[in-house]
């Protein structure tokens, strides 16, 4: 749960200059270029550590913005595979269309599929607000029929969560787990963060009941400590789940996860919308913004 100075701090940052907001966002977002998120996971892989990258920018208004994107995503899986990195990349659809018109994002996303089954990359789905969320499971179902290697995501905090794992489950599919960041109202998504976290374990052994691969996306070192006692109750091995966290947040808790043998991954976002991300971000979660700040000073 986040702090008084979480939130203060996040709510500073538009008032705090440009060049300034990058300094404080430089941990956590690789750089504007597909050469700074290139860098960051080739050495994260000499420390044994995964990644996957995820360009910056959501919601286009039109669907020029969305091929452009489309384009970028297909030069990012190129790119990977031509010098070697993780064959990983996360994509949110409102990007490629999905508010605009579902069907033109399915278009754009079979495109991408194409590419990366040829490569032999892994896509993962992002999970936006509540008002996408049917939508970005249709084409998740949709995508499925012709494609496995592609996973989605789901946010503990949703109260529709569970029942959205019992409506996939004959796909077995590949999940990322995590709260969930966005605002959402009481009747949408849960507002305690005890019973958030509760709900996260509910859903987490419900996907593992179900035979899935699970990212398990959390910084919160409680919940991972209990995560870490499901997966010895269970006996589960590493082609069973990853932990994954944000790059720049809680290094000390990622080496640590390493150092005990547990497969991690790092999401790597990177591109020229780091400004309107970095704002939208810390407001949605204000402990990201007090993670960061004291990581930079311990640094």
């Amino acid at each position: 749960m986040p702090s008084l100075l979480d939130k203060t701090i996040a709510a500073l940052l538009p008032a705090v200059p440009k060049p300034l907001v990058r300094k404080f966002s430089s941990p956590y977002i690789a750089g504007e270029e597909f050469e700074d998120a290139a860098r960051i996971s080739a050495e994260l892989r000499v420390d044994g550590i995964r990644s996957t990258m995820d360009i910056l920018g959501e919601h286009v208004s039109v669907r020029e913005q969305a091929l452009t994107y489309t384009e970028a995503y297909l030069e990012l899986i190129q790119s990977q595979d031509r010098l070697g990195l993780d064959r990983n990349v996360s994509i949110k659809l409102s990007m490629l269309g999905l508010t605009l018109d579902k069907d033109f994002c399915l278009e754009n996303m079979n495109r991408i599929m194409a590419c990366a089954s040829s490569q032999g990359t892994k896509i993962r789905i992002d999970m936006e607000d509540s008002s996408c969320t049917d939508d970005t499971l249709w084409i998740y179902r949709t995508l499925r029929a012709e494609h496995n290697d592609i996973g989605v995501v789901l946010q503990a905090y949703l109260h529709r969560s569970m029942d959205d794992v019992k409506d996939l489950a004959d796909l077995n599919p590949d999940y990322r787990l995590c709260k969930g960041i966005y605002i959402e109202s009481p009747k949408v998504a849960i507002q305690d963060p005890v019973k958030i976290n509760e709900n996260f374990l509910k859903i987490l052994e419900a996907m593992w009941d179900s035979g899935s691969y699970v990212g398990v996306a959390t910084h919160d070192e409680k919940l991972i400590e209990k995560v870490k006692d499901l997966i010895r109750a269970r006996g589960l091995g590493p082609e069973r789940y990853e932990f994954q966290m944000l790059l720049g947040v809680q290094a000390r808790l990622r080496d640590s996860l390493v150092a005990e043998g547990h497969p991690l991954r790092i999401y790597i976002p990177f591109g020229r919308d780091w400004y309107a991300y970095s704002l939208r971000r810390l407001k949605e979660n204000p402990a990201v913004a007090g993670h960061v700040l004291r990581s930079m000073f311990r640094g």
